[in-house]
């Protein structure tokens, strides 16, 4: 059939190629779009959503108010993943990517074939620069399956971007450099922060002029007191819940010494647990600024630096965020970012600078706290459940030691017995998983058989737990304990690594005067979506494996 056109459109069309026979239009080129010439991401280790707004009004105003106030803050943003510990998270960050791709599934694991518990930064390849490396350290990111921001950062712009990392702890400068990135930690053992083999063979110049003015010392003999007065710390829980251990203090004021009363390793182990730590990461990462001239490209490119904080976790761990000393220490952070922040300004100019910032994982109360809260909770012993669990076992099918290893959730059974038993593996998976969901405090068993079918409920805590299982290493069993339960043989302290909320809601806010439109934002968010966002603004293709989304409503 023929095609007609009114009358209208043939004149519409004539006009069209009256103009095309005349010679191209001539319209105003667009505008290019500037990047940031720098982007700062920023991990406060351990730190939940919630301590963000439950002590706002006591921080000062060019810390986080600044970045509730001038950046977009995401009240409802997760951890999206059911293991929720400082590698998995630290991992997540810039890969855009969960668990059953980028490989990193706890900071430590169980190697399917040896069945010996590996670290998930450890590499025997390579070594600290100018440190002892003992084995088992983290060096590189080999374990690391994907790509991250940084990598196509520095592919797009062939490897002329440069891309650094520092941290207090390893994994969370490694995990964060990705694979092309480099990456500074902090060394218990001297106070200094330094990279590895990996990632070159000697340090340049301004960090041997950093290390060698040691600014690590000049905390030694100084204490850690409150920042503020008594009235501001009324709603912290009480000294009672804090059991002292021999030799170790755990009141304020806390003193940094060793007890050879030398600059030793027991001095420099002491200040991780403080604001000093963090307060010398912030100091690298200004050294790091203008001895690689970050954000001062002679390209003209994009850089970044990625800045993970590592004593707010270390603060939680002894004492739980309800604590007088978590409290104290979120508000002494605080004054220290405002102070990294007006050093951006100052160096960069605000309106060059993107920042983000959130956290790898939040932080439960402790079982003691939440139990005066008249909460179910408690403590497991992990060794003592994997030990009856075995026992079970055995009674059931005559087979010593079903579970081969343990590296808790993951629980891993011995395949060669389960054959040589002529046993069902589903069969024997069910009856593991049946005698951990009738264990105090146990409120979740997965098996791999339904983690390999896709049979698990349909729930929150089931989608959380199948992206942190990855196929190849995890184990055959995956256990979830209730809420404000969790593993620990002890009687102090708490930790985290739960798909609940109070593990997965963490600070996700972003700023930058050209870019970002200020805002708080109630939409449902994941860590997965910075990697896109990023990737979006420095005009990148988006890690691999990454599966968030851009966050379009808090661009301008």
């Amino acid at each position: 059939m023929t095609r007609t056109f009114p009358p209208a459109a043939i004149a519409v069309r004539a006009l069209l190629l009256s103009c095309l026979a005349a010679g191209p239009l001539h319209a105003a080129p667009a505008a290019a779009v500037a990047q940031p010439k720098l982007i700062v991401v920023l991990v406060v280790d351990g730190l939940p959503s919630e301590q963000v707004q439950r002590y706002r009004e006591q921080f000062g105003t060019g810390g986080f108010r600044r970045l509730l106030g001038q950046g977009a803050s995401f009240s409802n943003a997760h951890q999206a993943h059911g293991v929720t510990v400082t590698a998995v998270g630290h991992a997540a960050i810039l890969s855009g990517a969960y668990p059953y791709q980028h490989g990193v599934i706890g900071n430590n694991w169980i190697d399917p074939l040896t069945h010996a518990s590996v670290y998930c930064t450890e590499d025997a390849a390579y070594t600290y620069i100018g440190e002892d490396t003992k084995p088992g350290d983290g060096t590189s990111p080999a374990r690391l399956r994907v790509g991250t921001v940084g990598d196509e950062l520095r592919y797009a712009t062939g490897n002329r971007a440069k891309v650094l990392t520092v941290s207090g702890k390893d994994r969370g400068a490694i995990l964060l450099a990705g694979k092309s990135g480099t990456a500074y930690m902090y060394m218990e053992k001297s106070g200094n922060f330094a990279s590895s083999t990996y990632y070159m063979a000697s340090h340049p110049q301004w960090v041997q002029r950093y290390q060698a003015n040691k600014p690590q010392d000049r905390y030694y003999g100084k204490s850690w007191t409150p920042l503020l007065g008594d009235a501001a710390y009324a709603n912290d829980s009480g000294d009672e819940l804090y059991p002292a251990k021999p030799g170790v203090s755990n009141r304020f004021p806390f003193s940094f010494y060793s007890e050879s009363g030398s600059l030793d390793a027991d001095y420099y182990n002491r200040l991780r647990a403080s604001p000093f730590l963090d307060e010398l990461t912030l100091d690298f990462a200004r050294a790091a600024i203008e001895g690689e001239n970050l954000g001062k490209n002679p390209a003209g490119l994009p850089d970044l630096i990625g800045v993970s904080l590592s004593a707010h976790d270390y603060v939680n761990h002894a004492y739980g965020p309800e604590s007088k000393m978590s409290h104290d220490h979120l508000q002494r952070l605080d004054r220290m970012l405002a102070g990294f922040f007006n050093y951006l300004d100052q160096r960069l100019g605000a309106g060059n600078v993107v920042v983000v910032l959130t956290a790898d994982h939040g932080f439960p109360n402790t079982p003691e706290y939440a139990k005066a809260q008249h909460m179910d909770a408690g403590r497991v012993d992990g060794d003592k459940l994997v030990a009856d669990l075995n026992q079970h076992l055995a009674a059931t099918y005559g087979a010593a030691k079903l579970v081969i290893a343990a590296s808790l959730p993951n629980i891993h059974l011995d395949d060669s017995l389960i054959a040589k038993g002529g046993l069902k593996r589903a069969e024997v998976e069910n009856t593991a998983a049946r005698f951990l969901l009738a264990q105090t405090g146990v409120a979740q068993a997965y098996t791999r058989t339904q983690f390999e079918n896709g049979a698990l409920p349909a729930t929150r805590m089931s989608m959380l737990m199948q992206r942190a299982w990855n196929r190849q290493l995890s184990g055959d069993l995956m256990v979830v304990l209730k809420p404000y339960w969790y593993f620990s043989a002890g009687n102090s302290g708490t930790s985290h690594g739960s798909p609940y909320a109070y593990d997965t809601n963490v600070p996700l806010m972003m700023m930058g005067q050209r870019w970002i439109k200020p805002g708080t934002y109630p939409q449902y968010t994941e860590v997965v979506d910075i990697a896109p966002t990023l990737s979006h603004l420095l005009h990148l293709r988006p890690p691999a494996a990454a599966e968030g989304r851009v966050l379009a409503e808090s661009l301008r």
